[in-house]
């Protein structure tokens, strides 16, 4: 066989090589197109399926848990669906597969694992907090502790997800880190209580950078920095700063100052038709005694004015009081509880024949404490 025959079969070869790997290339660009529209379109295609298989009562509870979270679940979708996708390459572009798998695996994993996360706070707060309520316990920030560990348990899963997926025995690692690290422990024992002190100050966050806060001595400062084993505290006079450590400050009593701020909440209620003095008293008393018992409004702080119609009718109700609250959490939470309160005193006024209308939607408006 001459030398310009080997050229040509190998040439030959080539080509057909490259036919036999084209319609590989193709088939994953088309699965990867239809993941990124399947995975936009996720929420309506479940929400089809469960309205199809499911009774209506199911339908309203999917509705009102994805009402909010809709692009999380788009997202998890997506990448979950782009993930798969990458099985169509794992043969014949093996190098190809091997670098970029591992990403779009993580971003699979952390977008499920975030979606996850929003799907149980949703769960909490619509309908953890009612069930609280009804068994007669009081809510209370408790609920947002529950809610973070959650989110800890489904990171660490996430995370243990992602190890199995790369072959990575993370389990063992973790175990035989731990074995041998019981001796290192007794001669870093000062070190290591500094750094878990971190993670305390990190998770339950008393304080952020930015803040201001008052130490137990009284000495008044702004948070700077938070550090591995200490934390850095400008004082406003001298503009000094203080470096204390870590594990000081978790055993501290500490004000902060800057989360002393109530939200001010204002709300109308239109009455169907123009109440007199008894009942305009009846509203005040269940308007009253419906705020007072939710957690996290300033006690004594209701006011309900109303907006007379004549000498003797009253056709409008205007309501304020104060919730507080240190977090943006916390306050989302009161704001919960204060909607499950609405719908307690529409109750109660439509069994003695009361009907309102309220404008939407409802007015918040922050205001710092005054110190």
């Amino acid at each position: 066989m001459s030398l310009a025959q080997i050229l040509d079969l190998l040439e030959l070869r080539a080509i057909v090589e490259s036919l036999a790997r084209f319609p590989i290339l193709f088939i994953f660009s088309v699965s990867i197109l239809l993941s990124i529209i399947l995975g936009r379109s996720l929420p309506r295609i479940i929400r089809y399926f469960t309205a199809r298989f499911s009774s209506k009562s199911t339908l309203n509870v999917y509705d009102t848990l994805t009402e909010s979270i809709a692009g999380s679940i788009r997202l998890a979708g997506t990448f979950v669906l782009i993930s798969l996708s990458f099985v169509w390459i794992e043969e014949k572009y093996s190098r190809l597969h091997a670098f970029l798998n591992p990403f779009v695996t993580l971003m699979a994993i952390a977008t499920v694992a975030w979606a996850c996360s929003r799907i149980f706070r949703q769960v909490v707060r619509i309908y953890g907090i009612d069930l609280f309520r009804r068994s007669g316990r009081q809510v209370d920030d408790l609920l947002l502790v529950f809610e973070t560990f959650v989110n800890i348990v489904i990171g660490f899963i996430a995370a243990l997800a992602f190890a199995q997926s790369q072959q990575f025995n993370l389990v063992g690692l973790l175990a035989s880190l731990g074995l041998s690290g019981l001796a290192v422990a007794f001669a870093a024992q000062k070190i290591l209580e500094q750094l878990l002190s971190t993670i305390v100050l990190y998770l339950d966050r008393p304080f952020v950078p930015g803040e201001y806060i008052r130490l137990a001595n009284g000495q008044l400062g702004r948070v700077e920095s938070i550090g591995l084993r200490s934390t850095k505290i400008r004082t406003p006079a001298k503009s000094t700063l203080l470096i204390i450590p870590n594990s000081n400050l978790v055993s501290m009593e500490i004000e902060n100052v800057t989360r002393a701020k109530k939200v001010m909440v204002m709300l109308y209620l239109n009455f169907t038709k123009a109440i007199d003095r008894r009942e305009s008293a009846l509203v005040k008393q269940v308007i009253s005694e419906s705020t007072n018992s939710v957690f996290g409004i300033d006690p004594g702080s209701t006011n309900v004015a109303f907006t007379p119609k004549d000498a003797e009718k009253y056709e409008r109700a205007r309501i304020t009081f104060f919730i507080l609250g240190s977090s943006e959490s916390s306050i989302a939470l009161r704001k919960r509880l204060l909607e499950l309160a609405n719908k307690a005193i529409a109750q109660k006024l439509e069994t003695q024949n009361i009907g309102f209308t309220t404008d939407d939607p409802t007015v918040y408006v922050e205001s710092p404490v005054t110190l």
